[in-house]
């Protein structure tokens, strides 16, 4: 955790002059990390308008990074660069923003594990990333078909894939997730995407 900052008040920059990409990242971000707020920003200038040390950590489009490279590179640890694809950049840390919310998530929570876990305090439904079911979630608290299901959305599929995979009904698929929200106290499926990956259940 960022020595200066409590939790309670992490706040998150995003600098894109892309709003709907802004938008998209931002309710990912404010779901997946409740006690931060997340402040986007349509423009370099716009950022250095705000007081930098309330920021815990940036998201910052390629365009403005390669512009404004010597203002992120000194916060490298806290600069995270979003890309189109599978772009990577030396010594930062990279997101790609054009795909799936569900592989947004497994990226997030990839970063989140390779060192941005004190300053990203990611959480599942109310629990912490130290999940109190971690070692038998798989046994006691889904059946093995909404495993199946479950894993299956952390692969981005959508109902009718889930339903054609497991030869099931689409209601069926509806029914099963339906049930693993109300297991795991589940608002969102960035909730089931982080309990799975937390609980072994699915590997980023």
């Amino acid at each position: 955790m960022h020595p200066h900052i409590h939790p309670m008040q992490f706040k998150i920059a995003i600098v894109d002059s892309n709003i709907l990409a802004c938008m998209g990242l931002e309710r990912i971000l404010e779901e997946l990390i409740p006690v931060a707020e997340v402040v986007a920003c349509e423009s370099f200038e716009e950022l250095q308008a705000k007081d930098e040390a309330e920021f815990i950590h940036y998201f910052v489009s390629s365009r403005i990074y390669f512009e404004h490279t010597a203002y992120f590179r000194a916060k490298r640890g806290r600069s995270i660069v979003m890309v189109g694809g599978e772009m990577s950049i030396n010594g930062v840390a990279t997101l790609n923003v054009c795909q799936g919310e569900a592989a947004l998530i497994r990226d997030l929570l990839s970063l989140q594990r390779r060192g941005h876990h004190d300053t990203m305090p990611l959480h599942t439904g109310g629990h912490s990333m130290e999940h109190p079911h971690a070692a038998s979630a798989r046994e006691t608290l889904l059946s093995s078909r909404e495993m199946e299901v479950a894993l299956l959305l952390c692969q981005g599929c959508i109902n009718k894939e889930v339903a054609d995979k497991l030869n099931i009904s689409v209601t069926t698929v509806i029914t099963h997730r339906k049930n693993i929200n109300e297991k795991l106290g589940a608002r969102s499926l960035a909730d089931v995407i982080v309990y799975c990956v937390m609980n072994g259940i699915y590997d980023v």
